[in-house]
């Protein structure tokens, strides 16, 4: 898939904002400073589509960008931690589950794993709970340039071994740089083959 053009529509603090769900729509979310920002803006070819920060936490809404003026990307806060209270990050837990359930023009949820850390049990827990709400969803480990081959290969196979704990068969699983643009064509081919199996609300 080519990217022709790439435009931010609108950011929501609430499910009802969101553009209208006449279109295919792939929302990304993971922890906070996983690397969500920079991975939507190597995807698109678009270095400051998204805003990125070193802060954890920067994203604090449900960011809607418009790709080939034909499908949607949400970009989700990140979950864990961040420098806000208590109260802001419950905030943001409400609207993020109320989003995954009740967006109807949801194709997939790329959930974003830091592929220099072995398995994270609030990770793990959230997958579950997807698999549990049957939430369609693809692992996408991110920062993949700052680790060796080998090293890489075994988080990643920890982290199989670990939901296979509790599922029979592996969510799909991306590999991805945003700084040597890894995993970038697969990416897009997961997107373009689900296109056509989407409906209208």
């Amino acid at each position: 898939m080519i990217i022709k053009s790439a435009e931010f529509i609108k950011s929501s603090t609430k499910l009802v904002q969101c553009p209208e769900d006449n279109l295919p729509e792939y929302a990304f979310l993971g922890r906070s400073n996983v690397g969500k920002s920079s991975l939507i803006n190597m995807l698109t070819g678009r270095s400051k589509l998204a805003k990125t920060s070193a802060t954890p936490g920067k994203t604090q809404t449900i960011n809607h960008f418009i790709l080939n003026k034909s499908w949607y990307i949400a970009d989700l806060p990140g979950y864990g931690y961040a420098k806000v209270s208590k109260k802001i990050r419950e905030d943001w837990q409400k609207m993020i589950e109320n989003y995954i359930l009740n967006r109807k023009n949801l194709m997939t949820l790329f959930l974003l794993i830091d592929s220099r850390h072995e398995p994270i049990e609030s990770d793990i827990d959230f997958m579950n709970f997807l698999g549990i709400k049957y939430v369609p969803f693809a692992r996408v480990f991110t920062k993949a340039d700052k680790m060796k081959k080998q090293a890489l290969e075994g988080i990643i196979e920890k982290h199989n071994n670990r939901l296979l704990e509790n599922w029979e068969e592996l969510p799909p699983l991306i590999v991805t740089s945003a700084e040597d643009k890894r995993g970038r064509d697969e990416l897009l081919t997961y997107i373009e083959k689900s296109l056509d199996y989407f409906e209208k609300p």
